[in-house]
């Protein structure tokens, strides 16, 4: 479980203000406020899993931005890579699920320190000296050319050192609003330079501009239409109710797959179980480079003991993640 250098995420990160549990936004007098974001989330499991993980992002020069690094410090990821810029820390608006309610989404994002960067915002030879993986989401490219352009830019860096790419698309509609017919264009080049890919048959229809919605074809497109694609990883979910989900995982490589039972489970929060999820896989990775069954499973693991936490990373450590797939489920005294 030891990497030879960091996992660098790059992205956003923001505040998230959330309704307490059963209300509507604002209902009440109060929200609970965590900071979050798809790469962050992902670079705290993975250093929480033991890992060495570097995050780098914009943040405001004001106190928020100062909270956010400790934030991730608490955590035990390195900051070398976060800057401070003029603007402001940006944020998104949760209402959680309830009964048959589904969970809603408000961005606030345009703005912060971080949609104000651009290709030349960051220096990425020293950021991604001695890196092991560069990791970063669609999310970045949604959030307009500047953003775009730096994503560009950090996997055009990591190609150019032989550093390894993991791209998750994150397609957010709401975040596309007005660029849509953008997206494709923008996107399939991050993926282009990955070789792991987490999303399923509609992220990858996005990105070749295709109708395929049958796994096992959209699968085998991505591999002939991005020859450095070694793996592509997603999830599998049937929503039962707000607390209550079923998940699978699988796994696909140019020489096959592996896929996991799907399992049935309470839910207190669905917020950052995807990013849970590919950090179980790149760690399961790290551990077993050609072990696709491992991934799938750890990155299942992973993802569910996410969906019984609060808050959008997951804190799972190593020798708990050990615990849940013995079935260990009594209190640890």
């Amino acid at each position: 479980m030891t990497t030879t250098g960091p996992v660098v995420c790059f992205g956003e990160l923001l505040l998230r203000l959330t309704a307490p549990a059963g209300s509507m936004l604002l209902q009440d007098s109060y929200v609970n406020a965590h900071f979050a974001g798809a790469e962050a989330n992902v670079a705290i499991a993975l250093a929480r899993l033991g890992h060495p993980a570097r995050h780098v992002t914009r943040l405001p020069a004001n106190p928020l931005g100062d909270a956010a690094i400790q934030h991730l410090r608490r955590y035990g990821v390195d900051t070398t890579g976060c800057r401070f810029a003029d603007g402001r820390l940006g944020l998104y608006f949760l209402t959680p699920g309830a009964s048959l309610r589904a969970a809603h989404i408000v961005y606030d994002r345009a703005g912060s320190a971080f949609a104000g960067i651009d290709a030349d915002s960051f220096s990425w030879p020293p950021l991604l000296a001695g890196a092991s993986r560069l990791h970063l989401s669609g999310i970045t490219a949604a959030l307009g050319a500047g953003p775009a352009a730096a994503a560009s830019a950090a996997v055009a860096a990591a190609r150019n050192a032989g550093i390894p790419v993991a791209f998750d698309g994150n397609y957010r509609a709401s975040l596309w609003t007005g660029r849509e017919h953008l997206a494709p264009a923008l996107l399939r080049p991050l993926a282009a330079a990955a070789d792991i890919l987490f999303g399923d048959a509609r992220d990858i229809a996005l990105l070749l501009e295709t109708a395929v919605a049958d796994h096992d074809r959209a699968v085998a497109a991505a591999f002939a239409a991005f020859p450095n694609l070694a793996v592509v990883a997603g999830t599998r979910r049937t929503v039962l109710g707000s607390d209550r989900h079923r998940l699978s995982a699988r796994l696909d490589s140019r020489a096959g797959h592996a896929e996991t039972a799907a399992v049935e489970f309470p839910v207190v929060e669905r917020i950052g179980g995807g990013d849970a999820f590919a950090a179980g896989v790149l760690h399961a990775l790290a551990e077993r480079p050609a072990d696709l069954a491992h991934a799938a499973e750890t990155g299942l693991a992973l993802s569910i003991l996410k969906h019984g936490l609060s808050g959008d990373a997951s804190l799972t450590t190593a020798a708990e993640l050990a615990a849940f797939r013995r079935g260990d489920r009594d209190v640890r005294r």
